[in-house]
């Protein structure tokens, strides 16, 4: 039991710090890595993931050779947490094959497209959690720039349609049927992409800000094949859930209110609190797998 008990800890103890190196990196560094350093590794007949592994220890002052927990560390989290994408495949995607993003500013919100330099770093799927109890991040790196649609709010980015968030809303967009209440619009990626089931009826959307309604309203909505089903609510979505959502008769609801986890909780918390509203609706949450691991 006690030989258990030190285990677990030690486990709790690699999650925080791998947690605390790789926010360090996303939030101040994430295009450390360059070309060149990546060329030098992989010619060696490593793969990309392996030769970005090693330079991330690095540049972590982590000791993979010779210092046993360095290693065990690498070894745990490394191999499994990055990730080589490839930019064709997210083209494909057929949001970002459909719809064109002006560039477009109203008010403090301008419309653009940004992107992630060759080997820059980013979360690109929810955090996996092993039997054992580890928590690994997925972290994503293109070899090549990479553009992505995005919403900026006084020159900072708030809103984007990243693979991250293509990866953790397959299955929301998978699971939708009927009505579909959706919180959060964002630049209208998930509404499209149920609207173009066949089994969704409806999508309305209650977003709060203006600026992002107008936006989506004047420049996106009108390339949406299946515009007719998408009805938007400009509204606070907790009043919207207290007040209006029981009316509604939805079949689904995806709420989608956060930028990631750690502003994400306690709005995950409030919202799974109007559930019982609605006891014959289906209720997700974006990125829910790597709040519950938080949680």
């Amino acid at each position: 039991m006690e030989h258990n008990q030190t285990i677990q800890q030690k486990i709790k103890e690699d999650n925080a710090k791998v947690f605390a190196l790789l926010s360090h990196y996303l939030n101040h560094a994430p295009d450390l890595i360059t070309q060149e350093e990546m060329d030098e590794i992989v010619q060696s007949g490593v793969s990309h993931e392996y030769a970005f592994a090693v330079l991330l220890a690095a540049a972590f002052g982590l000791d993979i050779v010779d210092n046993a927990d360095d290693k065990q560390l690498f070894n745990h989290y490394f191999k499994s947490m990055l990730h080589k994408l490839e930019a064709e495949e997210y083209y494909k995607n057929a949001y970002y094959s459909q719809i064109k993003i002006p560039a477009i500013q109203i008010g403090t919100s301008e419309l653009k497209y940004e992107q992630y330099k060759p080997f820059e770093g980013f979360v690109c799927n929810d955090i996996v959690r092993t039997e054992e109890g580890r928590q690994i991040p997925q972290i994503g790196f293109f070899d090549t720039a990479f553009r992505f649609p995005a919403i900026l709010e006084n020159n900072r980015i708030w809103m984007t349609i990243t693979p991250n968030e293509i990866e953790t809303m397959k299955e929301p967009v998978e699971q939708a049927f009927g009505n579909v209440l959706t919180y959060g619009l964002g630049l209208g990626y998930y509404a499209y992409m149920v609207s173009e089931k066949e089994n969704v009826t409806s999508v309305t959307v209650v977003e709060s800000n203006k600026h992002v309604i107008d936006l989506f309203r004047q420049y996106v909505l009108p390339q949406f094949k299946h515009g007719h089903k998408i009805h938007i609510v400009q509204a606070d979505a907790f009043e919207y859930a207290e007040e209006q959502m029981g009316k509604g008769k939805y079949d689904f609801v995806f709420t989608d209110l956060w930028h990631d986890v750690s502003d994400g909780m306690d709005m995950y918390l409030q919202m799974k609190q109007y559930e019982k509203q609605c006891p014959g609706t289906v209720f997700t949450y974006w990125i829910e797998k790597s709040i519950l691991c938080y949680l």
